[in-house]
């Protein structure tokens, strides 16, 4: 019986698994729209926005919706969404108001499995479900998940794109394939938001109450949180968005090999450090978050100097910093919330934690932009910068807050 409940995690983990796919194989593909489909850069960074358009409303809204209605149902209408968004973007590749309809639905999947899913498997990683887990690993199993689906997507989708047939549809039918098994999988996943959890006392909440997640003015939140959350997208996306940019004049047709990579050894060493987070919060004392900031400057600095050289291993070994400085910092944040909230307020809170991080996604646009003004070079040594004084922040909030 204890061997049945502790794998009752598993069956909700393919759930949040495919629908992180569903989010990231679209970036990999860049390039391929900008060459084949002839997009403009405008055209591609409105596919960007009109993910973030789904997404954060799908981080805030479905939070509190689960913690209402419960985990299971809004989890199928998160990978259900995620099929929707492949099969669009499949069949719409000279589309533009189709691929942003596409994009969009694929956000609004992604938020639902980064609020909800994990809450659930967190949920689902602690005793009645799974007494055998240790303390972290409600945080560590999300975070785990999430990007292994990140990564593998997006290299599923960038082998495929480079090598395999019909570039524009088969990375996407392949999502579908993994989405129903998926589904099949949930079926027998437990609840874990009970009536009592639903309505704690004697008189339930209103949902708009629900969606105002108060715990958004906790000072533990306030302080460590806020400062910290936006670089944890900000420096993955510089890895996979702005390093192979860069490279783009060097590399010819190999660009999306090269990008493809990129964003598989930066997704990859976060979730392989992940499971040492753990270890390393205790051995600086709950300090792991300030270690991952500091790894993500050290990252942001050696791209800054490379943006002048342009080696293709110096571009790699940032992506290997910047996505350990992800991991870190994914499961510390995660460790945060999860102390911070309550069972009645976790996914909502977990929502607005991650529309917080995913801030730090528009960082490759905001640099684009700002290119015409100064050189990469210049642009990302002042980010690092700016990171530096987040880490003072944090630092501070942390001394600040604890107990």
């Amino acid at each position: 019986m204890r061997a049945a409940r502790a794998a009752f995690w598993l069956r909700a983990a393919p759930a949040v698994f495919v629908m992180a796919w569903g989010g990231n194989h679209f970036t990999p593909l860049l390039s391929l729209y900008r060459d084949v489909g002839n997009y403009s850069e405008v055209s591609v960074d409105l596919f960007l926005a009109t993910y973030v358009l789904g997404l954060v409303p799908g981080l805030l809204v479905s939070g509190p919706l689960s913690d209402r209605y419960g985990r299971k149902p809004l989890t199928v209408i998160g990978v259900i969404l995620g099929i929707a968004a492949s099969l669009i973007l499949a069949v719409s590749f000279h589309s533009e108001v189709l691929m942003c309809a596409g994009r969009m639905l694929a956000g609004a999947g992604v938020g639902i499995g980064m609020a909800v899913g994990t809450s659930w498997l967190k949920e689902l990683s602690v005793a009645p479900f799974d007494k055998t887990a240790d303390s972290t690993a409600g945080a560590r199993r999300p975070s785990l998940i999430l990007t292994l689906g990140f990564g593998l997507g997006a290299g599923a989708s960038g082998v495929l794109a480079q090598w395999g047939p019909w570039p524009t549809a088969t990375p996407y039918a392949l999502h579908v394939l993994l989405s129903v098994c998926a589904l099949a999988a949930l079926l027998k996943a437990p609840e874990t938001v009970t009536p009592e959890l639903r309505h704690p006392g004697q008189r339930a909440t209103s949902l708009r109450a629900d969606l105002r997640v108060p715990l958004v003015g906790h000072h533990r939140f306030r302080r460590v949180i806020v400062p910290a959350a936006p670089w944890i997208f900000a420096t993955a996306g510089v890895a996979y968005a702005v390093i192979p940019m860069l490279e783009g004049e060097r590399l010819g047709s190999m660009q999306l090999g090269y990008a493809t990579l990129l964003t598989v050894l930066t997704l990859g060493t976060g979730a392989l450090i992940q499971p040492f987070t753990a270890r390393i919060n205790k051995a600086t004392g709950g300090r792991a978050l300030l270690v991952g900031m500091s790894t993500m400057i050290a990252g942001l600095v050696i791209a800054a100097v490379n943006a002048h050289y342009l080696s293709l291993v110096a571009g790699a070994v940032a992506a290997v910093l910047l996505g350990a400085s992800y991991g870190i910092a994914l499961v510390s944040g995660l460790v945060e919330i999860q102390q911070i909230a309550t069972g009645r307020d976790l996914a909502g809170l977990t929502g607005v934690f991650y529309s917080l991080s995913y801030l730090g996604f528009l960082l490759p646009v905001a640099l684009a932009g700002l290119a015409g003004l100064a050189s990469y070079t210049v642009l990302l040594g002042t980010v690092a910068v700016v990171c530096l004084a987040s880490l003072a922040l944090v630092a501070k909030g942390l001394r600040a807050t604890s107990a």
